[in-house]
């Protein structure tokens, strides 16, 4: 019988919908007030548990991280009742513990996009604020340590990744820039989805898989979109092995504080949001309105 549960989305690359064992599958095409997501979301039932599958890049990876429609990607997935989220990504690592394959769960991020704007849903006359000094789910990062333990994953737990807007790769001067600030990977995409996934009230958390050394390490070639492909092949397959396993451990009562991150957050007085700018963040704010 399927689980009445919220449902779990998982935002990675293309092919991370193809969990053995995931049935049912239908695709969605969801219109959202800021655009059209990525791609259309996979949606299906795993081991009972109602599950979504976007494509972060869209399918044949066609969006720069710039490019990328966060916000359309977060609403989709929340007007689909998805309240936990799980984020495969590929990055960089700046420490020489975290080896090309490795998994690290971050705990932490740094911001050094220039995008602010669109890292929310709200303005246009509701103001919020969210807490974000815990910016993923200690519950999901456990549950995939756990995973990783029970299949031999070379992982770390907790870790600070720092998002960069990209699309190009770092310079050795920023590359060890951000080493002495002493943040643990770099990606280009994970903060913005961490930001709105806690305004959206979803619990998430982060697969940071490693594909290089950025280019600090000056004995190695710097890092090229050709010399990460091997890694990336490898990791994806790391991902669907471990997602299989950390699925059905999610629990299914929505009791984590992510999942009322708003409580505490809303500034402005419901009796004065615009009625337009309700309408906008439904699935967001249903439960206040």
């Amino acid at each position: 019988m399927e689980s009445t549960s919220a449902a779990i989305g998982v935002i990675g690359g293309s092919g991370l919908y193809e969990l053995e064992g995931f049935e049912k599958s239908e695709e969605h095409q969801i219109e959202t007030p800021f655009g059209p997501p990525s791609d259309a979301i996979i949606g299906g039932s795993f081991h009972g548990r109602r599950v979504y599958f976007l494509p972060r890049h869209g399918r044949g990876h066609r969006l720069l991280p710039t490019e990328l429609p966060h916000r359309a990607n977060i609403w989709a997935l929340r007007s689909l009742g998805v309240r936990w989220i799980l984020s495969a990504t590929a990055v960089g690592s700046l420490k020489e513990i975290y080896e090309p394959r490795h998994l690290v769960i971050p705990d932490q991020f740094v911001d050094r996009t220039s995008q602010r704007a669109q890292h929310t849903f709200f303005g246009n006359g509701i103001v919020a604020h969210i807490a974000f000094a815990d910016p993923t789910s200690a519950t999901l990062r456990n549950a995939i340590v756990a995973a990783a333990r029970k299949l031999g994953v070379p992982h770390h737990h907790g870790g600070t990744y720092v998002n960069m807007d990209g699309p190009a790769f770092s310079t050795r001067a920023e590359s060890n820039a951000n080493r002495q600030l002493g943040f643990d990977v770099i990606g280009m995409t994970n903060l913005p989805e961490a930001k709105l996934a806690r305004e959206a009230e979803i619990a998430f958390a982060t697969l940071a898989f490693i594909t290089d050394y950025d280019c600090w390490r000056e004995e190695d070639e710097p890092v090229t979109a050709e010399t990460v492909t091997g890694h990336l092949k490898a990791n994806a397959a790391s991902a669907k092995r471990l997602l299989s396993e950390v699925i059905p451990k999610i629990p299914q009562a929505l009791e984590e504080p992510e999942h009322r991150a708003l409580d505490a957050a809303l500034f402005s007085s419901p009796d004065d949001w615009p009625v337009e700018a309700c309408e906008r963040l439904r699935p967001i704010l249903g439960r206040f309105l």
